[in-house]
């Protein structure tokens, strides 16, 4: 069965599919609807949302098919992901790329299979919406174009997930110094991750973000054709509205309260909303500052509800009007450089506001590569001070020594073509703190020519927690805690890795089954901690007396195996092994109080390649275990196998 090939992006597609956060999670409604839409429109029995892992496929939604995941190397999709149009097999037995798959082969039995790639915004394909019958079947227009409409609902969902927020400024002034401070602020807003907005006093909205947009579902021109007691839920507005009042008074220093908008498609969101106001000088609230961060995944499920209509056209009028006036009055020289200096105070208090309370570790640089900003978050991850960080080069804070080459490249390949494997991604990378310890951040950067020079803007989290614990929970996964052997699922992972190896070396794999002769005894006579010291000691010896190209081990209580590769098509290796295994196991343990002995009974099975079809892990475990019951019949201590059948 030929392997799909890997697509050229595997390393991106790979770090933006871990990022969307999607693998391993509960099923959703809104990928559920979409699969049994497919099963339904297409007739077809299984419908799968289906991601490509680095060595799985798993399913967020799947309809008519109990498995949660597949290997990679058996799955369709592997192949569908790698392709620029939609993937079809018609009769997949007769297809020399698939006829052999274990899933063609077995259960399901898949005859057809039609696969959309689902990709992101930047055309990384994580996965495919496929649809899939276990008879013969050819594929007409109508289907074809019904299953390009339902994955173009799925790539509209994942999309949607992986923009970041996106922030703009649409205040303008005419002084450059007040242009180049509203490009750094745009450049904030572009990464932020909550909703950001300027708003007046009677509820219009002066400035918005793009993150606010995706929250309540309009574009930057209709929100400014509305004001926000009209995007929000009728029984939330005397509260809010009291509090602003409040708020304008001074009897409150700043508004927070969850609330719901009704957004666009006329479904609520619950949002937590802060507003800090701007004062003039004559202590008069000038506009609102709101940051508004989407919580109605902890409120309550998404609900379907029909559209809202706005007036764009007079919205953009009206603002077209406020921008006019607003050059008028900037006529006056002296005049636009006081309202210059009073907005660039503004701004940059507002930019230090975001930058200081976000959440993440904010660093700015300049083209040479100079720290120019450093926030109370990025000195907590890396333990360096604003004072120490400021002036000096990155890659003496944070960048691992050799990384700092590649880093130091990086940006003059970037500044001499504009182009750059970082920027504008989203990317997991290694970093050092001030102590010496190395982390793992998510990073992203962003880049602004200002006045014809480049300035850099990024944002960093630690994420070695939660790399830590992927890594505890893969290696808990496939390991025997006891022993520290690999355990049942491995061995069923490991099995055809071997055979696969063996079929491109006309090698043979062998099978050993152990079972300890006398463990229970030991175990109820001294107790379970003397039985988890023995089997320790029996599973070092089994290390020790295999190969470095063989496995070991623990399937369940006193039962191991072990996988031999690189082995002549005969029984003799493998009862060699399996005797030298007897001996071993044979030696007294020494126990708390008294020494042991105990035996073991082993049974062999072999997979000789170019014998025929490739066996079933599943097979050869019982053909191994079978003759490891007639060893213990013959008398325990033995090797039994079909050569030498006791």
């Amino acid at each position: 069965m030929p392997a799909a090939p890997l697509p050229p992006d595997e390393l991106d597609r790979l770090s933006l599919l871990d990022a969307l956060k999607l693998l391993d999670t509960p099923p959703e409604p809104v990928f559920d609807r979409v699969t049994r839409l497919a099963s339904r429109l297409l007739g077809v029995p299984i419908a799968l949302f289906s991601l490509v892992d680095a060595d799985r496929q798993w399913f967020k939604s799947r309809v008519g098919l109990d498995a949660p995941e597949t290997p990679r190397e058996h799955a369709f999709c592997a192949h569908a992901i790698g392709m620029s149009e939609p993937l079809v097999v018609n009769d997949a037995s007769l297809d020399p790329r698939f006829s052999d798959n274990p899933l063609v082969k077995d259960a399901p039995n898949v005859r057809f299979y039609a696969g959309v790639p689902i990709r992101t915004t930047a055309g990384l394909a994580i996965g495919t919406l496929c649809a899939i019958d276990s008879r013969p079947r050819e594929l007409s227009q109508d289907q074809a174009e019904v299953l390009d409409d339902l994955a173009a609902i799925l790539t509209k969902e994942v999309q949607s997930r992986e923009r970041m927020a996106v922030a703009r400024d649409h205040l303008e002034r005419s002084s450059d110094v007040l242009g180049a401070s509203e490009a750094r602020f745009r450049t904030i807003f572009d990464i932020a991750s909550v909703g950001i907005a300027l708003v007046a006093p009677d509820g219009g909205w002066i400035s918005v973000n793009k993150a606010l947009c995706d929250i309540v579902g309009y574009t930057e021109e209709e929100l400014w054709g509305l004001t926000f007691q009209q995007i929000t839920h009728p029984d939330d507005i005397s509260r809010d509205v009291d509090q602003l009042q409040a708020l304008a008074r001074g009897d409150i220093a700043q508004h927070q309260m969850e609330k719901r908008y009704i957004r666009k498609d006329g479904s609520t969101v619950w949002i937590n909303l802060n507003v800090s106001p701007k004062r003039n000088a004559q202590g008069r609230v000038e506009y609102n500052v709101a940051v508004i961060k989407d919580i109605d995944a902890q409120k309550r499920a998404q609900q379907d509800i029909g559209a809202l209509n706005t007036d764009l056209e007079r919205r953009v009028a009206e603002r077209t009007a406020e921008l006019q006036e607003a050059n008028r009055l900037l006529l006056d020289a002296a005049e636009r450089q006081r309202v210059a200096e009073q907005e660039l105070r503004a701004r940059e208090a507002e930019i230090r506001s975001v930058v200081e309370n976000a959440n993440d570790a904010y660093i700015g640089l300049d083209e040479a590569g100079i720290v120019t900003a450093w926030n109370r978050q990025a000195e907590e991850t890396f333990g360096w001070s604003r004072a120490e960080a400021l002036g000096r080069a990155l890659e003496e804070l944070i960048i691992p020594p050799e990384f700092h080459e590649r880093h130091r490249n990086g940006m003059q390949r970037y500044l001499s073509t504009r182009t750059a494997t970082v920027v504008d991604q989203r990317l997991e990378l290694p970093a050092v703190r001030r102590d010496g310890s190395t982390l793992t951040v998510e990073v992203r950067i962003r880049a602004l020519e200002v006045n014809g020079r480049i300035m850099f803007s990024a944002f960093l989290h630690d994420i070695t927690e939660r790399k830590q614990e992927q890594a505890k929970r893969e290696y808990e996964s496939r390991h025997d805690m006891l022993t520290g052997l690999l355990n049942r699922r491995a061995l069923m992972e490991s099995v055809p890795l071997a055979q696969a190896r063996a079929g491109r070396s006309g090698k043979t794999v062998g099978m050993l089954f152990i079972d300890l002769d006398g463990f229970k005894a030991v175990n109820d006579s001294q107790g379970h901690e003397a039985g988890d010291i023995l089997l320790g000691v029996i599973a070092e010896r089994l290390r020790q007396g295999v190969r470095k190209t063989d496995s070991v081990f623990r399937l369940s209580g006193d039962e191991f195996t072990v996988l031999l590769e690189d082995m002549a098509d005969t029984f003799d290796d493998a009862h060699t092994v399996a005797e030298k295994l007897i001996s071993s196991i044979s030696e007294p343990v020494e126990l708390p109080g008294r020494a042991v002995r105990v035996r073991a009974s082993i049974g062999i099975a072999l997979d000789v390649a170019g014998a025929g079809a490739v066996r079933h892990p599943d097979e050869l475990l019982k053909e191994a275990d079978g003759f490891m019951y007639r060893a213990k019949k013959a008398g325990r201590g033995r090797v039994c196998s079909a050569k030498y059948p006791c």
